[in-house]
């Protein structure tokens, strides 16, 4: 096994070891110093800094769970149509990362699975290269446990991101890398981009720090241009020949189908419709919130191993919801929460910020036994899973 010691100025170390003491009630054996330092360089070394965010990471960590999220059954159409795939490792031994980025269906995923598990399925597939970098680095060094990321954006278009939740969960999920993995971007090459991705990118990039934006390189499609940038990084043997190098499947295909999923419209026959529920007997309860008003339930958990199901289904418009604004017009909202016992929850629907409109809407708000999860999880599936009717 290859270790090697971090090189660190005097200052440096007796920040490091200021950092590891004011942290070590939730760090794991895992957590070596080259761990803790992406988290000091994230925040400028500035130790407080440095401890909110990564204090803020792990209780993230645990409301998505994330540790055991490999164990979680990713629905059928997430597999089959989301565009990604490791296709080698660099020059150093990172993970290579490709994602043709045009082949994501973002109406069609939308429509067949629910938001929470778009993002735990991105979640589940960082953490599965993180794992990959994490074996590479037994040989290779700390380094490899960087990723190099080839963002392919031939046949990209912007219209499916003028919809609004498309939009919303792209955004999140880049606050949710920025704010939960940092430092693991070795370098991002962005390539075959079409003029309008400029107007996309200049939104993108104030949710993103000065250092990843350095690590990222757009060009456009001239492969004259980026091919020679991105071999000083990867050996051709580490890339399908579709994008110059020399890898290709067993059968021939430049595209290496076989180590890359490229997405592609997903049939919508696959989609989830929107007046079927998780059960055929939950109870939707039909209100209006008036222009201006609120609607507040209140529940008392009484008893451990329950949680608070939340399943928000609206009329013609959007619902403000507690800490961000949904367009549940298009989109259903529903969830999970652990609760414990002898609290008292509140779930508020809130429309004060609109003084000329009421908003219709139907929802279910109770609290479920623990052991039942396992079966509203096989009705969700059943749902989104259609190829399997």
């Amino acid at each position: 096994m290859l270790i090697r010691s971090p090189i660190l100025q005097d200052d440096q170390k007796f920040s490091l070891m200021k950092f590891r003491r004011a942290i070590t009630d939730v760090t794991k054996p895992e957590h070596d110093d080259f761990f803790l330092i992406r988290w000091l360089n994230a925040r400028n070394w500035n130790i407080e800094n440095a401890e909110k965010m990564f204090r803020d990471s792990i209780k993230w960590r645990e409301r998505w769970n994330v540790d055991d999220i490999a164990n979680w059954k990713v629905p059928k159409p997430l597999l089959d149509f989301t565009p990604h795939g490791l296709s080698g490792f660099d020059k150093d031994g990172c993970p290579i990362i490709i994602i043709p980025f045009a082949g994501m269906d973002m109406w069609g995923i939308l429509h067949t699975v629910s938001r929470a598990d778009f993002i735990r399925a991105t979640i589940q597939n960082i953490e599965k290269y993180l794992k990959i970098g994490l074996e590479q680095s037994k040989i290779h060094g700390p380094q490899a446990r960087q990723f190099v990321i080839l963002f392919d954006m031939e046949g990209f278009s912007l219209k499916q991101y003028t919809w609004r939740p498309a939009a919303e969960v792209v955004i999140s999920l880049i606050k949710m890398y920025e704010a939960n993995y940092p430092e693991i971007l070795k370098c991002c090459f962005i390539i075959n981009v079409p003029k309008v991705f400029a107007f996309v990118y200049n939104i993108i990039k104030n949710f993103l720090d000065t250092y990843t934006l350095s690590k990222i390189f757009i060009f456009k499609n001239d492969s004259k241009k980026w091919l020679p940038k991105l071999l000083e990084h990867v050996d051709e043997s580490q890339l399908p020949t579709y994008f110059g190098g020399q890898m290709t499947d067993d059968d021939g295909n430049p595209k290496c189908l076989s180590k890359i999923c490229w997405g592609g419209k997903i049939p919508e026959e696959l989609y989830t419709d929107k007046n079927d529920s998780l059960t055929n007997n939950e109870d939707f309860v039909d209100t209006t919130v008036k222009k201006g008003g609120k609607i507040k339930l209140e529940l008392n958990c009484e008893e451990d191993h329950h949680l608070l199901k939340v399943n928000n289904k609206t009329g013609e418009e959007s619902v403000e919801l507690p800490l961000q604004r949904v367009a549940s017009h298009q989109l259903d909202e529903e969830g999970f929460i652990t609760c414990q016992k002898d609290f008292t929850y509140h779930v508020l629907f809130d429309n004060t910020y609109s003084f000329f409109k009421s908003k219709r809407i139907r929802y279910s708000v109770v609290l479920v036994k623990e052991q039942n999860v396992d079966e509203l999880e096989a009705a969700a599936d059943k749902i989104c899973n259609n190829t399997q009717k």
